[in-house]
């Protein structure tokens, strides 16, 4: 049975109830969770074919997403697969097997003349495989999302002297290259 939200007038099934006010999911999501604020924000009617767009075009799950995974990214934990030399249990990183690579691989670059090419052929990466791993700040135990970087929830398999050393050394090669 589609109910009528309170607020704009959308009929729909998935109607929440708030307060003792149906508000449908759009409605719902910029909703206050304080009853006052609520019966407020209620009491200015919005005409429901104002937010048909979004309803359309599923902006709202979007924004919901992004809204999640910067709550994750505060708390340090990971949003995505497990990047190379961690393995995920129970949601959360840890070091895989491989984990010691890591550091083999930032070492190497570092400390060698050896080109990038070079060195993703000899751990059989892609070249841009091997520039995610060497410019992921997941390996300092931190988490970086929407251009901001949290305290991760993991451990850290390298120094942050080693990866700012790395980082100097990428900016100096790719700048070459654009000259």
């Amino acid at each position: 049975m589609k109910i009528e939200c309170d607020k704009c007038g959308y009929k729909s099934a998935k109607n929440k109830d708030f307060f003792g006010k149906a508000l449908c999911e759009f409605c719902a999501y910029f909703a206050p969770l304080e009853e006052k604020q609520l019966l407020a924000y209620v009491n200015e009617h919005v005409d429901w074919r104002a937010t048909q767009t979004y309803r359309k075009q599923e902006k709202i799950g979007g924004i919901r997403q992004k809204r999640g995974m910067k709550i994750r990214a505060k708390e340090g934990r990971v949003m995505s697969r497990a990047p190379f030399g961690y393995k995920i249990l129970k949601g959360k990183l840890f070091p895989a097997q491989n984990s010691d690579l890591v550091e083999k691989i930032y070492e190497e670059f570092l400390n060698n003349e050896i080109s990038l090419n070079q060195l993703s052929k000899k751990y059989g990466l892609s070249l841009n495989g091997l520039k995610k791993i060497l410019s992921n700040f997941t390996y300092l135990g931190k988490i970086k999302f929407d251009g901001q970087v949290h305290e991760g929830d993991h451990k850290a398999l390298i120094s942050s002297t080693l990866f700012n050393h790395v980082q100097d050394k990428l900016e100096s090669i790719l700048r070459k290259r654009k000259k």
